[in-house]
């Protein structure tokens, strides 16, 4: 059993992936989607984030965020359970919550500085979990906004990133 499951192999190779039938098995209990939130609470936690918003996915750096991050830095396998948790949070109906996460992600490495060893990872993998495809491009304009220097990003096409509203 994995903590966030998915419909694809990962690292652990006893691990089955996930069918669509259990996932929207997984969808319709309740007490399956609120363990599932436990679990990203949990996890949020051991990251330095705090949830601050259940209904929204807003989140907030947590009171210990600083040797939290340190750990972040310091441990790029924590990258890929990043990654698994925001496409499992796709696979579950929480959309939201990977635009929140990947924007927190985006914000630190690029904005607040403070997670350079996230920064690539962030950019090449955390911002193409986001289903939505006008959020997406949202946060991949949001990354253009703030990356330095911005002639060298190349995750979206800088004339339309220049045009995008």
């Amino acid at each position: 059993f994995r903590l966030f499951p998915l419909r694809e192999h990962g690292m652990n190779w006893r691990a089955r992936p996930l069918t669509c039938q259990e996932i929207q098995a997984f969808r319709k209990s309740k007490e399956v989607m609120d363990r599932f939130i436990r679990a990203y609470k949990l996890m949020l936690g051991f990251y330095g984030i705090h949830l601050v918003n259940e209904e929204t996915g807003e989140l907030k750096r947590a009171e210990n965020w600083r040797e939290r991050f340190e750990n972040l830095n310091r441990f790029s396998h924590n990258n890929l359970r990043i990654t698994r948790i925001l496409k499992c949070l796709g696979e579950m109906g929480y959309e939201d919550y990977q635009v929140h996460l990947v924007k927190f992600f985006l914000t630190e490495t690029l904005v607040e500085e403070t997670l350079p060893n996230v920064k690539r990872s962030a950019l090449d993998y955390f911002l193409f979990t986001v289903r939505s495809k006008e959020k997406r491009r949202e946060l991949v304009h949001y990354a253009w906004q703030h990356f330095k220097p911005q002639s060298s990003f190349v995750w979206g096409p800088r004339d339309k990133l220049q045009k995008y509203r």
